[in-house]
C-alpha cells in the first residue's frame, strides 16, 4: 500500500481528538473580553498550556508582543500582514497585538483565531505528526476546535 503524502494526509483529518474542559472554556471567553496585551499574554498562555495537556503534546510557549504587525506595503497601502506564527523548531507562538495601521489593539476575535490557528500547527506537528500546512483538512479541524472551546 502507498504511503500518504502529508497533503493527503491533512486532509483526510477533518476533526481534534480534544475532549475540552471547562476551564479552557473559560479562558476563551476571558480572551474574547480583552484587549490588553499582558492580560492576553496571561490568558493566551494558560489556554496553550491546557490545550496541550489535553492533547497530550510538549507545551508551546506564547508570546504576545505589545508592537504592530509585521506588514509590507505598496503604493502607500498594506498588502500583507501577518496576524502571528507558530516557530516550529523552538515551539513558539509568537502574537503582535496591534494592528499595522492605525495601530489599534486586535479585535478579540481576530486575536483569538489567530492564538487557535497558531496552536493548531503545534498540534498537527506533535499529535498528528505532520507538518502542517494549511490544507482543507487542516481549516477544518480548526472549525472543530473553536466548537469545542464554545465560540461557534
Amino acid at each position: 500500500m502507498p504511503r500518504l503524502s502529508n497533503y493527503t494526509r491533512s486532509n483526510r483529518i477533518l476533526t481534534t481528538d480534544l475532549t475540552t474542559t471547562e476551564e479552557a472554556q473559560s479562558i476563551t471567553k476571558q480572551l474574547l473580553a480583552t484587549s490588553d496585551t499582558d492580560d492576553r499574554q496571561s490568558l493566551s498562555s494558560s489556554l496553550v498550556y491546557y490545550l496541550c495537556l489535553i492533547a497530550d503534546i510538549p507545551e508551546a510557549k506564547v508570546k504576545i508582543s505589545a508592537t504592530r504587525q509585521y506588514h509590507a506595503k505598496r503604493a502607500g497601502r498594506i498588502v500583507f500582514k501577518r496576524y502571528g506564527y507558530y516557530k516550529q523548531g523552538t515551539r513558539y507562538i509568537y502574537i503582535q497585538n496591534f494592528t499595522p495601521a492605525r495601530g489599534q489593539a486586535l479585535a478579540p476575535k481576530t486575536f483569538l483565531d489567530t492564538l487557535l490557528h497558531e496552536w493548531l500547527h503545534h498540534y498537527d506537528t506533535f499529535k498528528l505528526k505532520l507538518h502542517s500546512i494549511h490544507t482543507a483538512g487542516f481549516y477544518s479541524r480548526l472549525r472543530d476546535l473553536k466548537k469545542r472551546l464554545g465560540m461557534a
